[in-house]
C-alpha cells in the first residue's frame, strides 16, 4: 500500500532552493512527495500553484499551495513545531539569520559560478575573486553574528 502524505514539493534538479526545502522536510521527518518540474514546459500542477511567479520550489500542504523558498521554510517551521527548529528562537538572532541568508540569496547567485565556469582567462580570475570575497564576507559575518553552538542546527562531530 502506498504510503499517504499530504504534502507535494514541485522543484527541478539543481535548485538551491528546492534542496532548502527537501533538507528543512528531512530534517524535521516530514514525509512528502517530489515532483520533478520541467521548467521549459511547466506543468498546470506548478502553474495553478504558483500563478504570481510560475516557478519552482512550490509547497502543497493539505492542498494549500506555499511559494518562496524562505516563505516554505518559516512554515514548514511554524506548522511542524517540534525539533529540530530551522530558525533560532531569539527575535534577534532570527532577524540575523534572515539578513545573512538574503545576503546569499542576492549577493552569492547561481550564476556567479556559471560565470566563472563559462569565462577564461583574466576573466574567469576576476570572477573567481569576486565570488570569493562574497563568500568571505558572508562566512565572516555569520561567524561573528553566530558563535559555535547559537544556531538551533549546530553540526556536532
Amino acid at each position: 500500500m502506498e504510503k499517504r502524505t499530504d504534502v507535494l514539493l514541485l522543484g527541478t534538479f539543481g535548485s538551491g532552493f528546492c534542496i532548502r526545502i527537501e533538507l528543512a522536510l528531512k530534517l524535521k521527518g516530514i514525509p512528502y512527495k517530489y515532483d520533478e518540474e520541467n521548467l521549459t514546459n511547466k506543468s498546470e500542477l506548478l502553474l495553478h500553484h504558483n500563478p504570481v511567479h510560475k516557478k519552482v520550489p512550490a509547497l502543497v500542504h493539505n492542498g494549500r499551495a506555499i511559494a518562496e523558498s524562505l516563505v516554505i521554510l518559516e512554515y514548514i517551521d511554524e506548522q511542524w513545531d517540534h525539533t529540530p527548529k530551522l530558525l533560532p528562537e531569539d527575535p534577534y538572532k532570527r532577524a540575523k539569520l534572515r539578513f545573512w541568508i538574503s545576503y546569499f540569496d542576492q549577493k552569492v547567485p547561481m550564476s556567479s559560478i556559471y560565470n566563472i565556469i563559462l569565462s577564461k582567462g583574466k576573466e574567469q580570475e576576476e570572477a573567481i575573486e569576486g565570488f570569493c570575497e562574497l563568500v568571505w564576507v558572508f562566512e565572516e559575518g555569520v561567524k561573528r553574528d553566530f558563535q559555535a553552538g547559537s544556531l538551533p542546527l549546530t553540526v556536532r562531530p
